[in-house]
C-alpha cells in the first residue's frame, strides 16, 4: 500500500474540497434551473459588466489615439456602392442619350457605347460584392478585446493591453473548462435520457418525458455557451403538424431554438459521436434522419417530410432553407423544397450580437472543432429570436414565390438583407442560367427596337 505524505495529503483534500465545490455550484446555479427553465440574472448581469467595460475601452482608446494624433480606425474599403434601382434598358438608354445627339428612335441595334454598362457592372460587382462579404465575419464599430477583432484598431494602449491579458486569463483559464463541463454534461445527459426514455411505451408520459429531457439538455448546452436569449412573440411558437423556418447563421442555432421549443429534427445520419447523439435522440422523439444515399432524392425527403406533417401528433419540424451559414448581415435565397409540400410555415427570425462574440460559422475557414473554440472562448453568445405569425401559402402562389415571401418578412423582422441570391455560391460558380438571363435582356432589348422600328 502507498503511504501519502502529509504534504500529499493536503494537495488530495484540496482537490476533493474543490472538485465538491465546482460540482455543488453546477448543480444549483446552472443544472437546476436548466431543468426548471428559470435563471437567476447572472447572465444579464455579466453582459451588462462587458457592455461597461468595452465603453471604457473604446473611449480610452479614442482619447489616446487623438492625443498621440493616431488613426483609429482603418477606412472601411469593403463600402457599400450607390446604386439606383433602374433596368437594364434604361441604364443603357441613359448611356446612349448622354454619349449621342440623335434620337433614340433612330439608335442601331447595337452601340459600341453599350459596353460601358457592362464594364461598369462588372467593376461594381468586384468592389461590391452582394456574395462573397455575406461568407466573412461581421465587421465591430468598436472592439469587444478579442485579439481576432482588433483588425480594425489601430492603437491600443498599455492599460487595454492589461486589460485583454485579464481577458484572456478569464476566458482560457475560467471560462472554457466551465463551458467544457457544461457540455460534456449536456451531451451525456441528452444521450443516457434519451435512451433510457425510449425504452418507456409510447404514451403520454414518454411524450413528457422526451420532452423535458430534450430541454433540460439544451438549456444546459446554451449555458455552456453563455448565451443570453430573448425571446419575442412566444405566442407564436411552432406547433404540431407544422414546419418552422429560420435564417441560418451558425450550428447553435438548433440549440438556440430547441432550448424553448421542443422539435423535430431533419438531417443526415452521422457517425462518429453525432451519429451516437441521433440514434439516442430518435429512440425517444420522431426525428427524422436521411442517409447519406438518400438526401439528394428531392422525392423521397419530400414524402418522409409530408408523412410526418401531415400527422398533427407529431412535433413540428425544424429546418434551415438557406443550406449553408451566412453571417447574420442577410437573408439568401430559401430552397422551395420545404414550402412544397402544403404545410403550415412558421417563420422564425434570429440575429446576434457580435459585440460579444461572432457566431457565424466559415466552415470553409474553420472545421467544427476551431469554430467551437472559438465560441467558447468567446465572451458570450447574444441574440434575439422573433417567432412570427404562422404563415400559409396562397391559391396563386408557387412554391418559390411562398419562400420568398417568408424570406422577405424574416428578413425585415430581423433587420436583415433580403438577397435571392443561392447561398451555394459560397462553394460553387455561378450558374451559367444568371449569366444566361442578362443576355437574354439585353437581346430582347435589341429585337424590340428592331421590331418597334419595322412596324414604323
Amino acid at each position: 500500500m502507498f503511504l501519502l505524505l502529509p504534504f500529499d495529503s493536503l494537495i488530495v483534500n484540496l482537490l476533493g474540497i474543490s472538485l465538491t465545490v465546482l460540482f455543488t455550484l453546477l448543480l444549483v446555479f446552472i443544472i437546476v434551473p436548466a431543468i426548471f427553465g428559470v435563471s437567476f440574472g447572472i447572465r444579464k448581469l455579466y453582459m451588462k459588466t462587458l457592455l461597461k467595460i468595452f465603453a471604457w475601452a473604446t473611449l480610452r482608446m479614442e482619447r489616446g489615439a487623438k492625443e498621440k494624433n493616431h488613426q483609429l480606425y482603418k477606412p472601411y474599403t469593403n463600402g457599400i456602392i450607390a446604386k439606383d434601382p433602374t433596368s437594364l434598358e434604361e441604364e443603357i438608354k441613359e448611356i446612349r442619350r448622354s454619349g449621342s445627339s440623335k434620337a433614340l428612335d433612330n439608335t442601331p441595334e447595337f452601340e459600341l457605347s453599350d459596353i460601358f454598362y457592362f464594364c461598369r457592372k462588372g467593376m461594381e460587382t468586384i468592389m461590391d460584392d452582394e456574395v462573397t462579404k455575406r461568407f466573412s465575419a461581421e465587421e465591430l464599430e468598436s472592439w469587444n478585446l478579442l485579439s481576432r477583432t482588433n483588425y480594425n484598431f489601430q492603437y491600443i494602449s498599455l492599460r487595454l493591453t492589461v486589460l485583454w491579458g485579464l481577458g484572456v486569463l478569464i476566458r482560457y483559464c475560467f471560462l472554457l473548462p466551465l463551458r467544457i463541463a457544461l457540455a460534456f454534461t449536456g451531451i451525456s445527459l441528452l444521450v443516457v435520457g434519451t435512451t433510457v426514455v425510449g425504452y418507456l411505451p409510447n404514451g403520454r408520459f414518454k411524450e413528457f418525458m422526451s420532452k423535458h429531457v430534450h430541454l433540460m439538455c439544451y438549456r444546459i448546452c446554451v449555458r455552456a455557451l453563455t448565451a443570453i436569449i430573448t425571446y419575442h412573440d412566444r405566442e407564436n411558437r411552432p406547433r404540431n403538424g407544422g414546419i418552422c423556418v429560420a435564417n441560418h447563421t451558425s450550428p447553435i442555432d438548433v440549440i438556440i431554438l430547441a432550448s424553448d421549443g421542443y422539435y423535430a429534427m431533419v438531417g443526415q445520419v452521422h457517425g462518429g459521436l453525432m451519429g451516437v447523439i441521433q440514434r439516442a435522440m430518435v429512440k425517444a422523439c420522431p426525428h427524422v434522419w436521411f442517409e447519406r444515399s438518400e438526401v439528394k432524392d428531392r422525392h423521397l425527403v419530400a414524402k418522409r417530410l409530408t408523412e410526418h406533417v401531415q400527422d398533427k401528433s407529431k412535433l413540428p419540424i425544424l429546418i434551415f432553407p438557406e443550406g449553408t451559414c451566412i453571417n447574420n448581415t442577410s437573408v439568401m435565397m430559401f430552397k422551395k423544397g420545404s414550402f412544397e409540400i402544403g404545410a403550415t410555415v412558421y417563420p422564425v427570425a434570429i440575429k446576434y450580437d457580435p459585440q460579444f462574440g461572432d457566431a457565424f460559422w466559415n466552415s470553409s475557414k474553420y472545421g467544427m472543432v476551431t469554430y467551437l473554440l472559438r465560441m467558447m472562448t468567446s465572451w458570450a453568445i447574444v441574440c434575439s429570436v422573433w417567432y412570427l405569425p404562422p404563415m400559409t401559402r396562397e391559391g396563386d402562389e408557387d412554391a418559390v414565390q411562398f419562400a420568398n415571401r417568408v424570406k422577405s418578412a424574416i428578413a425585415r423582422q430581423g433587420g436583415l438583407v433580403d438577397l435571392l441570391w443561392d447561398g451555394g455560391l459560397k462553394r460553387e460558380k455561378v450558374k451559367d442560367t444568371f449569366k444566361e438571363e442578362q443576355q437574354k435582356l439585353y437581346s430582347k432589348m435589341i429585337v424590340g427596337n428592331h421590331e418597334d422600328r419595322s412596324r414604323s
